[in-house]
């Protein structure tokens, strides 16, 4: 595959290992608006992303309580992973990823990854789903170094049964051009769609357990609000 290309955004800023999550994501926010995207950008992305607050699409996304839309999608390599397989195991912990070019998802990637083992320990698989093609999967896999898959679900198709798919805006996507993100190219379909970044737990019986949704891309919850949940959820199967 040659060399893992950049985010044309720019690389996160190394934190320290007692930073949350979001205080790495506020720091990288900062430097990026400051330092690095032009100020009619800025303006764009704040724009944006106060239109997509004011759709209230969030709060009519899938919430706990609500049964989990069943998936068959292809890992990096191809291979069709089945949520009703993985649920015969345990809980499934999913998280929607934007793609390899987005560097506050990567940096969520990066967290999710340091507790991992941990969220396993309490009975759970992980698996990533993203609109990117699977080419691109392998990429944000080697780049993050993760133990868990990236699935691609062409056209947000699943992101969209969440309540979660929506259309960039005209002008965000000349922006998004400006800074090398071709979306059609990098997700192998042209909509100009992403996902709202969101976090569930899936219980075994196939209702959510956890839900977060944030139409403001910079703003991700800590790994460790999952484990009071899991540990729940862990305790209630083996009783």
């Amino acid at each position: 595959m040659g060399d893992i290309a950049p985010s044309p955004f720019g690389d996160a800023i190394p934190g320290e290992l007692t930073m949350s999550l979001q205080d790495k994501l506020d720091a990288f926010k900062a430097d990026f608006e400051r330092n690095k995207a032009p100020r009619e950008a800025v303006a764009i992305f704040h724009k944006a992303t106060a239109e997509l607050i004011a759709s209230r699409q969030a709060e009519h996304a899938l919430k706990i309580g609500d049964l989990a839309p069943v998936f068959k999608l292809p890992d990096a390599t191809g291979t069709r992973v089945d949520s009703a397989e993985l649920l015969q195991e345990g809980a499934v912990v999913v998280t929607f990823y934007r793609g390899v070019w987005c560097p506050y998802c990567n940096m969520e990637l990066e967290a999710i990854e340091a507790a991992a083992e941990e969220i396993r320990a309490n009975g759970a698989s992980l698996v990533a789903i993203s609109p990117q093609t699977p080419a691109n999967s392998r990429k944000s896999q080697q780049q993050n170094r993760l133990s868990f898959p990236i699935l691609s679900d062409h056209g947000s198709q699943i992101a969209a049964a969440y309540g979660l798919r929506f259309r960039l805006s005209e002008e965000l996507i000349e922006v998004y051009k400006s800074f090398g993100v071709d979306l059609p190219v990098i997700n192998g379909e042209q909509t100009w769609t992403l996902p709202m970044p969101a976090r569930y737990v899936i219980a075994r019986d196939g209702s959510i357990a956890y839900a977060e949704v944030n139409p403001d891309y910079t703003r991700r919850p800590d790994p460790s609000d999952l484990l009071p949940v899991l540990r729940l959820l862990d305790r209630a199967t083996v009783a």
